[in-house]
């Protein structure tokens, strides 16, 4: 028997597919003879007395989240995100960089640096890019901070709005789709792939309007359905970031594989992603319980 301890923040978890499926996973460990744990912030010092820490709130090198995965790490436990994946993944410069060097293909790229922010550089990377370009910056997740800039004026006010809280942004050639492939590993295997079909009207998984939010529709599929090649481009994504549990965003124009992110701490909502691999649940638990 393990004992297994999911670290949660009460407000991370608000939608009721966040709660089924931290239930799921619950009554999974339960039937398969280990414990499952819930543990808050204020109870980060209980970590070592556990085998296995799974992380479900959102991760960042700042908050409590990455404190967690560390004491878990330095204690020698199974951790789901590892410190080394959340330092990664919450840094698109750092990412990028290591898809680059593993030989993926990514949308043509740039990094700015702040001091080199001006008219003529905003230029040039529309020259080389084309319009629009979309810029990011390197801690965004859920689609925060990523703008689609279509003239010198929105890209120069959008980047040294990023640059305040930064030294370098990401720049990309802008290309359209409405939907993502979503391919989620965990150790170097797909656990299942989906599709995030975009709201109308946007080309982010997310849409924001007079303060209401509409997300991406989550069309779940069957793996025997996908095109090898796209799992395989989210095993090589995943591979070049480590051996943990990544969701890899790609997007496919005219059958070929761009990968757009590695995202640590992927999303597993009860009824979205996991409709048509449920056993996602079981893999997960068996692999913090050490097979």
């Amino acid at each position: 028997m393990a004992n297994i301890a999911c670290f949660v923040e009460r407000y991370t978890i608000n939608r009721s597919e966040e709660l089924n499926a931290l239930t799921n996973f619950k009554v999974t460990a339960l039937n398969l003879g280990h414990r499952f744990d819930y543990i808050f912030r204020s109870e980060i010092h209980r970590i070592p007395e556990f085998d296995a820490l799974f992380i479900r709130s959102t991760t960042d090198p700042m908050n409590a989240s990455y404190v967690a995965s560390r004491i878990a790490e330095m204690n020698g436990l199974r951790v789901i995100d590892d410190p080394d994946s959340i330092i990664i993944c919450c840094d698109k410069i750092n990412m990028y960089l290591r898809l680059q060097k593993n030989g993926l293909r990514v949308p043509e790229t740039r990094f700015l640096d702040k001091n080199t922010l001006n008219p003529d550089t905003a230029r040039r990377v529309f020259e080389e890019l084309g319009c629009p370009v979309v810029l990011k910056a390197p801690f965004s997740s859920f689609s925060t901070y990523v703008e689609k800039v279509e003239n010198l004026s929105e890209f120069l006010e959008t980047a040294r709005r990023y640059f305040r809280r930064t030294s370098a942004i990401v720049a990309q050639r802008f290309v359209p789709s409405n939907f993502d492939w979503r391919v989620t590993t965990l150790n170097g295997e797909v656990l299942f792939v989906c599709k995030y079909i975009m709201p109308p009207s946007s080309w982010k998984i997310q849409h924001r309007e007079n303060g209401h939010v509409t997300w991406a529709r989550i069309q779940a599929m069957d793996l025997k359905e996908v095109d090898p090649e796209l799992i395989e481009t989210g095993i090589e994504a995943s591979a070049a970031i480590g051996k943990g549990l990544y969701g890899v965003d790609i997007k496919e124009v005219d059958g070929e594989y761009l990968v757009i992110e590695v995202n640590d701490n992927p999303n597993i909502d009860a009824g979205g992603e996991d409709a048509k691999n449920p056993e996602v649940y079981e893999r997960i638990i068996r692999y913090l319980a050490g097979g």
